[in-house]
């Protein structure tokens, strides 16, 4: 068995969410689920076929992310793997809707942050052992890094 990393293309720094699942109904199913939660979503969803044929599939409302998404779904090309950008949204609109579609088994992250996936390669194929979702800390909030992050959240809408 062979390890290694791999980075997650993201050029914009879009949101995504990198997950698991058990059956090409996922494609479909995370499709319903987003534009269920945020009507007029934009997001592309790519999922690594797991048996024969094991294609790439994929879907979305906008065409430049769902090709992000088949790009970085071939370059991972670990079996059941999915993988969804989104713009102009958070994973916290959707995340919920996610991880109640039937068929997801995990998420490994939901992140605008860099991401380098852990893989194990064998004779069989690749799976993903987890993730580097952004980078190490630097230290411990003061007072004034409160002040800003409570700020942010209600920026955002998220706090009143």
């Amino acid at each position: 068995m062979d390890i290694k990393t791999i980075k997650i293309e993201n050029p914009d720094a879009l949101n995504l969410v990198l997950g698991h699942s058990h059956f090409i109904k996922t494609v479909e199913d995370i499709y319903e689920a987003m534009v269920n939660s945020v009507p007029f979503a934009k997001f592309g969803l790519a999922f690594c076929e797991a048996s024969d044929p094991c294609l790439v599939r994929y879907t979305g409302t906008d065409d430049a992310l769902i090709e992000l998404a088949k790009k970085n779904a071939y370059n991972l090309s670990a079996g059941h793997t999915f993988i969804l950008f989104m713009k102009d949204l958070f994973p916290v609109n959707v995340l919920n809707a996610i991880k109640n579609v039937p068929e997801v088994c995990r998420i490994f992250c939901a992140t605008a942050n860099p991401v380098e996936v852990i893989m194990a390669q064998t004779q069989q194929g690749r799976g993903i052992l987890g993730v580097v979702d952004g980078f190490s800390s630097k230290g411990i909030e003061t007072e004034e890094n409160i002040q800003s992050r409570r700020e942010l959240l209600r920026k955002f809408g998220y706090k009143q």
